[in-house]
């Protein structure tokens, strides 16, 4: 048997207690990814942390290069947007982060996180061949059995199986994805999570999963940046556009304050913003920073 590297041990024994759930092999994801001509200038793969965004946005502030990756294989801190907490048992998912300095004006930033959803969407369908969706601003969804799909007449639901966290650092931008990949039913942290696991995934090794989500997210990378950000010319806008579950359906945007808009989704606008069109006529854009919650209209 080959031994592990160092950085693929743990000094506790334990690490290796759950045998279907494998450490990352570190050695073998930089020789495919980090090479001359490629986005990617590190990766580092860690035990067990916080956050891996926490720890590369202190790296940004450092100095650190473009194209750094960090990859936990727990995070005991792991954060969504608006600081809710992201967690998962050892070695059951993907939790990296990676850093970006865009050369494109910084109004277009925004399409950051979005352009990530559509990159790691577009890996999980082709590598795992499961259903994907994107749930505007920052959630990755798979059609997942429910607990009555197993008994005759049950149905398959939409899942979050992961989020997406963009967070400026230093110079740059830290984007952090959180996937579920392994987790059981009765691991899952609520009732409306999933896993590429529970999806039928044909497969949840998750260094073939790592590797192609990072070069999807450089080829999607490179396309926005060749045409300077602009989502109509680089097809993101168009390509988020269809991959995303929201659109079509009729949502409430909870607003701080206690205040709500309630409208059909219609549209993702030049901004990244989600367009509603509103009982009384009016399209009304609302920012992923403006809102605390988009639930569905029957939703309390």
């Amino acid at each position: 048997m080959t031994p592990q590297p160092p950085e693929n041990r743990d000094k506790d024994a334990g690490r290796w207690s759950d045998l279907g759930r494998p450490p990352l092999n570190a050695t073998a994801l930089r020789r495919a990814l980090v090479r001359p001509g490629s986005l990617w200038t590190a990766l580092d793969v860690v035990s067990a942390t916080g956050s891996t965004n926490t720890d590369l946005a202190a790296r940004a502030a450092k100095g650190e290069t473009e194209g750094a990756i960090l990859v936990a294989e727990e995070q005991s801190a792991g954060r969504g947007r608006l600081d809710r907490t992201w967690s998962a048992p050892p070695r059951s998912g993907l939790f990296f982060s990676v850093y970006l300095t865009p050369r494109v004006p910084v109004e277009r930033w925004g399409w950051l996180p979005l352009l990530a959803g559509v990159a790691t969407a577009t890996a999980l369908s082709r590598t795992a061949d499961v259903d994907t969706a994107l749930k505007w601003p920052n959630d990755l969804l798979v059609t997942s059995e429910d607990s009555d799909a197993l008994r005759p007449g049950g149905t398959l639901t939409e899942r979050k199986v992961g989020g997406i966290l963009a967070e400026r650092a230093g110079p740059g931008v830290v984007i952090g994805i959180g996937l579920n990949v392994s987790l059981t039913a009765a691991e899952l942290p609520v009732p409306t999570a999933g896993s590429l696991a529970l999806a039928g995934a044909h497969t949840t090794d998750r260094d073939p999963l790592l590797r192609a989500v990072l070069r999807s997210l450089e080829h999607w990378y490179q396309e926005w940046q060749s045409a300077d950000g602009d989502p109509t010319t680089s097809r993101l806008q168009e390509a988020y556009a269809a991959g995303c579950a929201t659109l079509g359906r009729t949502v409430r945007a909870e607003l701080p304050g206690d205040t709500d808009i309630t409208g059909e989704a219609v549209a993702i606008d030049t901004d990244g913003r989600l367009v509603l069109a509103t009982a009384n006529g009016v399209q009304q854009p609302v920012g992923a920073g403006d809102i605390v919650h988009l639930r569905p209209a029957t939703e309390s």
